[in-house]
Protein backbone atom coordinates (compact mmCIF):
# COMPACT_ATOMS: atom_id res chain seq x y z
CA UNK A 1 0.00 0.00 0.00
CA UNK A 2 1.25 3.53 -0.82
CA UNK A 3 2.19 5.98 1.87
CA UNK A 4 -0.53 8.23 3.22
CA UNK A 5 -1.53 11.09 0.93
CA UNK A 6 -2.64 14.16 2.85
CA UNK A 7 -5.43 16.08 1.12
CA UNK A 8 -6.61 19.54 2.12
CA UNK A 9 -10.11 20.96 1.74
CA UNK A 10 -11.75 24.10 3.09
CA UNK A 11 -14.66 23.67 5.48
CA UNK A 12 -16.91 26.34 3.99
CA UNK A 13 -20.07 24.45 5.02
CA UNK A 14 -20.89 21.60 7.46
CA UNK A 15 -21.61 19.34 4.47
CA UNK A 16 -17.89 19.36 3.63
CA UNK A 17 -17.28 16.97 6.54
CA UNK A 18 -19.77 14.44 5.14
CA UNK A 19 -18.43 14.83 1.60
CA UNK A 20 -14.88 14.08 2.64
CA UNK A 21 -15.89 11.25 4.93
CA UNK A 22 -17.45 9.69 1.84
CA UNK A 23 -14.41 10.47 -0.32
CA UNK A 24 -12.04 9.01 2.28
CA UNK A 25 -14.15 5.86 2.58
CA UNK A 26 -14.06 5.41 -1.20
CA UNK A 27 -10.30 5.89 -1.39
CA UNK A 28 -9.63 3.46 1.47
CA UNK A 29 -12.17 0.72 0.73
CA UNK A 30 -12.37 0.69 -3.07
CA UNK A 31 -9.34 2.47 -4.48
CA UNK A 32 -7.05 0.99 -1.78
CA UNK A 33 -5.35 4.36 -1.44
CA UNK A 34 -4.58 5.67 2.07
CA UNK A 35 -5.97 9.20 2.07
CA UNK A 36 -6.26 11.43 5.12
CA UNK A 37 -8.08 14.75 5.00
CA UNK A 38 -7.16 18.03 6.66
CA UNK A 39 -9.90 20.67 6.82
CA UNK A 40 -8.90 24.33 6.75
CA UNK A 41 -10.80 27.49 7.57
CA UNK A 42 -9.37 29.48 4.66
CA UNK A 43 -7.81 28.87 1.26
CA UNK A 44 -4.85 31.04 2.20
CA UNK A 45 -3.98 28.63 5.03
CA UNK A 46 -4.53 25.64 2.75
CA UNK A 47 -2.25 26.98 0.01
CA UNK A 48 0.40 27.80 2.61
CA UNK A 49 0.26 24.17 3.81
CA UNK A 50 0.50 22.97 0.20
CA UNK A 51 3.67 25.00 -0.32
CA UNK A 52 5.24 24.44 3.11
CA UNK A 53 8.84 23.27 3.35
CA UNK A 54 9.72 19.72 4.46
CA UNK A 55 9.62 19.37 8.22
CA UNK A 56 6.71 21.79 8.52
CA UNK A 57 3.11 20.48 8.70
CA UNK A 58 1.94 20.36 5.11
CA UNK A 59 -0.42 18.63 2.71
CA UNK A 60 0.23 16.83 -0.56
CA UNK A 61 -2.88 17.79 -2.53
CA UNK A 62 -5.33 20.65 -2.15
CA UNK A 63 -8.92 20.89 -3.35
CA UNK A 64 -8.67 24.51 -4.47
CA UNK A 65 -10.95 27.17 -5.83
CA UNK A 66 -9.83 28.69 -9.11
CA UNK A 67 -8.23 31.59 -7.21
CA UNK A 68 -6.43 29.27 -4.77
CA UNK A 69 -5.22 27.11 -7.66
CA UNK A 70 -3.79 30.16 -9.41
CA UNK A 71 -2.23 31.42 -6.16
CA UNK A 72 -0.55 28.05 -5.67
CA UNK A 73 0.65 28.20 -9.25
CA UNK A 74 2.00 31.73 -8.91
CA UNK A 75 3.60 31.27 -5.49
CA UNK A 76 5.32 28.03 -6.51
CA UNK A 77 6.75 29.56 -9.71
CA UNK A 78 4.40 27.34 -11.75
CA UNK A 79 5.73 24.16 -10.08
CA UNK A 80 2.43 23.09 -8.49
CA UNK A 81 0.60 20.67 -10.76
CA UNK A 82 -3.11 20.50 -11.63
CA UNK A 83 -4.56 17.01 -11.17
CA UNK A 84 -8.29 16.95 -11.85
CA UNK A 85 -11.47 19.00 -11.75
CA UNK A 86 -15.22 18.44 -11.76
CA UNK A 87 -17.15 18.33 -15.00
CA UNK A 88 -19.19 21.18 -13.49
CA UNK A 89 -16.07 23.34 -13.03
CA UNK A 90 -15.93 23.86 -16.79
CA UNK A 91 -17.70 26.83 -18.34
CA UNK A 92 -18.83 28.92 -15.38
CA UNK A 93 -20.02 32.44 -16.13
CA UNK A 94 -20.84 35.53 -14.11
CA UNK A 95 -24.32 36.97 -14.44
CA UNK A 96 -25.25 40.59 -13.88
CA UNK A 97 -28.84 40.69 -12.72
CA UNK A 98 -31.21 43.59 -12.07
CA UNK A 99 -34.75 44.20 -10.91
CA UNK A 100 -37.17 43.52 -13.73
CA UNK A 101 -38.54 46.76 -15.14
CA UNK A 102 -35.84 48.77 -13.39
CA UNK A 103 -33.32 51.23 -14.85
CA UNK A 104 -30.68 48.60 -15.69
CA UNK A 105 -31.63 46.60 -18.77
CA UNK A 106 -28.30 46.37 -20.58
CA UNK A 107 -24.69 46.38 -19.42
CA UNK A 108 -24.18 50.01 -20.35
CA UNK A 109 -27.01 50.97 -17.98
CA UNK A 110 -24.68 50.11 -15.08
CA UNK A 111 -22.87 53.38 -15.73
CA UNK A 112 -23.36 55.90 -12.89
CA UNK A 113 -25.27 53.31 -10.85
CA UNK A 114 -24.50 50.93 -7.97
CA UNK A 115 -23.41 47.35 -8.65
CA UNK A 116 -23.54 44.87 -5.75
CA UNK A 117 -20.59 42.46 -5.53
CA UNK A 118 -19.87 39.43 -3.39
CA UNK A 119 -16.83 38.74 -1.21
CA UNK A 120 -13.74 40.43 -2.58
CA UNK A 121 -11.92 37.07 -2.84
CA UNK A 122 -14.73 35.48 -4.86
CA UNK A 123 -13.64 34.98 -8.44
CA UNK A 124 -17.17 34.72 -9.81
CA UNK A 125 -18.92 37.37 -7.68
CA UNK A 126 -16.25 40.07 -7.37
CA UNK A 127 -12.84 39.64 -9.02
CA UNK A 128 -14.04 38.67 -12.48
CA UNK A 129 -17.05 41.01 -12.67
CA UNK A 130 -14.76 43.99 -12.08
CA UNK A 131 -12.29 42.61 -14.61
CA UNK A 132 -14.87 41.93 -17.32
CA UNK A 133 -16.52 45.33 -16.86
CA UNK A 134 -13.14 46.96 -17.21
CA UNK A 135 -12.81 45.19 -20.55
CA UNK A 136 -16.10 46.87 -21.48
CA UNK A 137 -14.62 50.30 -20.55
CA UNK A 138 -16.53 50.44 -17.26
CA UNK A 139 -14.14 51.15 -14.39
CA UNK A 140 -15.09 50.65 -10.75
CA UNK A 141 -15.22 53.96 -8.90
CA UNK A 142 -15.14 55.99 -12.09
CA UNK A 143 -18.04 54.68 -14.15
CA UNK A 144 -20.05 52.87 -11.47
CA UNK A 145 -20.20 52.50 -7.71
CA UNK A 146 -19.95 49.19 -5.88
CA UNK A 147 -21.68 47.82 -2.82
CA UNK A 148 -19.53 44.93 -1.57
CA UNK A 149 -20.50 42.13 0.79
CA UNK A 150 -17.24 40.78 2.18
CA UNK A 151 -18.70 37.85 4.08
CA UNK A 152 -16.71 34.69 4.86
CA UNK A 153 -13.45 36.05 3.53
CA UNK A 154 -10.89 33.32 3.01
CA UNK A 155 -13.43 30.92 1.53
CA UNK A 156 -13.40 32.52 -1.93
CA UNK A 157 -17.15 32.78 -2.25
CA UNK A 158 -17.76 29.06 -1.66
CA UNK A 159 -20.41 29.63 1.00
CA UNK A 160 -22.66 31.57 -1.37
CA UNK A 161 -23.60 33.91 1.49
CA UNK A 162 -22.34 37.02 -0.26
CA UNK A 163 -24.32 36.18 -3.40
CA UNK A 164 -27.48 35.96 -1.30
CA UNK A 165 -26.67 39.46 -0.02
CA UNK A 166 -26.13 40.69 -3.57
CA UNK A 167 -29.58 39.50 -4.61
CA UNK A 168 -31.17 41.05 -1.51
CA UNK A 169 -29.50 44.39 -2.25
CA UNK A 170 -30.87 44.39 -5.79
CA UNK A 171 -34.36 43.47 -4.64
CA UNK A 172 -34.52 46.12 -1.89
CA UNK A 173 -33.05 48.87 -4.06
CA UNK A 174 -29.69 49.38 -2.36
CA UNK A 175 -28.09 48.48 -5.71
CA UNK A 176 -29.47 48.75 -9.23
CA UNK A 177 -27.66 45.58 -10.35
CA UNK A 178 -25.60 42.74 -8.90
CA UNK A 179 -23.01 40.17 -9.96
CA UNK A 180 -23.43 36.47 -9.12
CA UNK A 181 -22.09 33.19 -10.45
CA UNK A 182 -24.06 31.18 -12.99
CA UNK A 183 -24.58 28.22 -10.59
CA UNK A 184 -26.20 30.48 -8.01
CA UNK A 185 -28.35 32.13 -10.68
CA UNK A 186 -29.54 28.66 -11.69
CA UNK A 187 -30.34 27.92 -8.05
CA UNK A 188 -32.27 31.18 -7.72
CA UNK A 189 -34.40 30.14 -10.67
CA UNK A 190 -34.82 26.43 -9.96
CA UNK A 191 -35.55 26.83 -6.24
CA UNK A 192 -37.61 30.00 -6.65
CA UNK A 193 -35.57 31.92 -4.10
CA UNK A 194 -37.07 35.20 -5.28
CA UNK A 195 -40.58 36.03 -6.52
CA UNK A 196 -41.09 34.86 -10.07
CA UNK A 197 -40.07 37.53 -12.56
CA UNK A 198 -38.55 39.81 -9.92
CA UNK A 199 -35.04 39.61 -11.37
CA UNK A 200 -33.78 39.68 -14.93
CA UNK A 201 -30.47 38.60 -16.37
CA UNK A 202 -28.81 41.65 -17.89
CA UNK A 203 -25.44 40.29 -19.01
CA UNK A 204 -23.42 37.08 -19.11
CA UNK A 205 -19.62 37.04 -18.96
CA UNK A 206 -17.28 34.98 -21.11
CA UNK A 207 -16.88 31.45 -19.69
CA UNK A 208 -14.15 30.46 -17.24
CA UNK A 209 -13.30 27.43 -15.09
CA UNK A 210 -13.56 26.90 -11.34
CA UNK A 211 -12.05 24.38 -8.86
CA UNK A 212 -8.92 22.25 -9.30
CA UNK A 213 -7.15 19.52 -7.33
CA UNK A 214 -3.59 20.80 -7.03
CA UNK A 215 -0.42 18.84 -6.16
CA UNK A 216 2.51 20.34 -4.29
CA UNK A 217 5.67 20.66 -6.41
CA UNK A 218 7.64 17.76 -4.92
CA UNK A 219 4.85 15.21 -4.61
CA UNK A 220 5.91 11.84 -6.00
CA UNK A 221 4.28 11.72 -9.42
CA UNK A 222 3.37 8.06 -9.00
CA UNK A 223 1.26 9.01 -5.97
CA UNK A 224 -0.28 11.81 -7.98
CA UNK A 225 -1.21 9.35 -10.74
CA UNK A 226 -2.71 6.92 -8.23
CA UNK A 227 -4.82 9.69 -6.76
CA UNK A 228 -6.03 10.84 -10.20
CA UNK A 229 -6.81 7.28 -11.33
CA UNK A 230 -8.83 6.72 -8.16
CA UNK A 231 -10.82 9.91 -8.80
CA UNK A 232 -11.52 8.95 -12.40
CA UNK A 233 -12.65 5.54 -11.16
CA UNK A 234 -15.66 7.03 -9.39
CA UNK A 235 -18.84 6.35 -11.37
CA UNK A 236 -22.16 8.17 -11.21
CA UNK A 237 -23.80 4.84 -12.07
CA UNK A 238 -22.57 3.39 -8.78
CA UNK A 239 -25.11 4.40 -6.08
CA UNK A 240 -22.41 4.59 -3.41
CA UNK A 241 -20.28 6.89 -5.53
CA UNK A 242 -23.26 8.93 -6.68
CA UNK A 243 -24.07 10.09 -3.15
CA UNK A 244 -20.63 11.65 -2.79
CA UNK A 245 -20.50 13.00 -6.34
CA UNK A 246 -23.89 14.69 -6.05
CA UNK A 247 -22.94 16.22 -2.69
CA UNK A 248 -19.83 17.69 -4.31
CA UNK A 249 -21.84 18.87 -7.32
CA UNK A 250 -20.56 16.74 -10.19
CA UNK A 251 -21.25 13.68 -12.29
CA UNK A 252 -17.63 12.83 -13.11
CA UNK A 253 -14.07 13.97 -12.49
CA UNK A 254 -12.22 15.20 -15.59
CA UNK A 255 -8.63 15.91 -16.52
CA UNK A 256 -7.43 19.50 -16.07
CA UNK A 257 -8.64 21.89 -18.74
CA UNK A 258 -6.25 24.77 -18.41
CA UNK A 259 -7.64 27.11 -21.04
CA UNK A 260 -10.30 28.57 -18.75
CA UNK A 261 -8.15 30.33 -16.14
CA UNK A 262 -6.45 33.16 -18.00
CA UNK A 263 -9.11 35.80 -17.30
CA UNK A 264 -8.92 35.16 -13.55
CA UNK A 265 -5.13 35.02 -13.72
CA UNK A 266 -5.07 38.46 -15.37
CA UNK A 267 -7.68 39.89 -13.00
CA UNK A 268 -5.95 38.53 -9.90
CA UNK A 269 -2.62 39.97 -11.02
CA UNK A 270 -4.15 43.38 -11.59
CA UNK A 271 -6.15 43.35 -8.33
CA UNK A 272 -3.25 42.19 -6.14
CA UNK A 273 -4.34 38.67 -5.22
CA UNK A 274 -0.89 37.21 -5.87
CA UNK A 275 0.82 39.49 -3.35
CA UNK A 276 -0.48 37.90 -0.15
CA UNK A 277 1.99 35.05 0.31
CA UNK A 278 4.92 37.45 0.53
CA UNK A 279 3.32 39.11 3.54
CA UNK A 280 2.50 35.72 5.08
CA UNK A 281 6.08 34.49 4.60
CA UNK A 282 7.50 37.66 6.08
CA UNK A 283 5.40 37.15 9.22
CA UNK A 284 6.40 33.46 9.39
CA UNK A 285 10.12 34.30 9.11
CA UNK A 286 10.03 37.12 11.66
Amino acid sequence: MSRTIWVGAVAYDPKVVSIWEGMRRYFHEEAQLPIEVVLFQSYEAQVSALLAEPGVPRIDIAWNTNLAYLQAEAWSAQRCRPIAMRDTDVGWTTKIVAASGGPVRTLTDVRDRTLALGSRDSGHAAILPVHFLEKEKLLEGRDYRTLRFNTDLGKHGDTGTSEVEVVRAVLDGRAEAGAIGSPFWSTVSSQRLVPEGALSEVWTSPPYHHCMFTARPDLDQSLERQFAEALFGMSYDNPNHRTVLEAEGLRRWVSPQLDGYQALRDASTRQGFFERLAAHDQVRRS
